[in-house]
């Protein structure tokens, strides 16, 4: 009798959950294909935290610009002996033809390699804050397992099998 008890509420809850996952699929086939393709996009990723963090990082590379070309390089190029690394640059002759040739402004490489140091060291320092922050994170929820004991789910099943042991017997 209570294995069939066990079986019967088995039965049910598979058919509950098979009734939900057929609503699911049909509000699904109601919306029209764009709109499901669109929510599928969404849904596949982060999209917002990606469009966010490109317009963050947008605006720092801006700020990081700023501090190398009017802090950093000025800085630089009085340690050096009074350089502007702006103006730095030389000028190719023009082999055929006439008039001047291409100019090549190494000075504005130069500052730009700086300007890709320090945002690559900022973003180097942020992935390791979010790592030893997520690294603290999953420490706290294995503690809170390890502490919390069984959960409901894991009793009833002990339970259920301790009973289908007894009636074995």
């Amino acid at each position: 009798m209570a294995r069939e008890t066990i079986k019967n509420a088995a039965k049910s809850a598979k058919e509950r959950a098979s009734a939900a996952k057929a609503k699911a699929i049909a509000l699904k086939k109601k919306q029209p294909k764009i709109v499901k393709e669109f929510s599928d996009f969404i849904n596949r990723g982060n999209v917002v935290d990606l469009a966010v963090g490109v317009i963050i990082g947008s605006a720092f590379g801006k700020i990081v610009t700023s501090l190398v070309n009017n802090i950093i390089m000025p800085l630089v190029g009085v340690i050096i002996g009074g350089l502007d690394f702006s103006n730095l640059y030389v000028t190719l002759p023009r082999w055929i033809g006439e008039g001047e040739g291409a100019v090549l402004q190494y000075g504005v490489f130069i500052q730009n390699i700086v300007d890709f140091l320090i945002v690559a060291f900022c973003v180097f320092l942020f992935v390791k804050l979010i790592n030893k922050l997520s690294l603290k994170k999953a420490e706290e929820e294995a503690a809170e397992v390890v502490g919390k004991g069984p959960t409901d789910n894991e009793k009833i099943i002990a339970l259920l099998e301790s009973i289908d042991k007894k009636l074995k017997k």
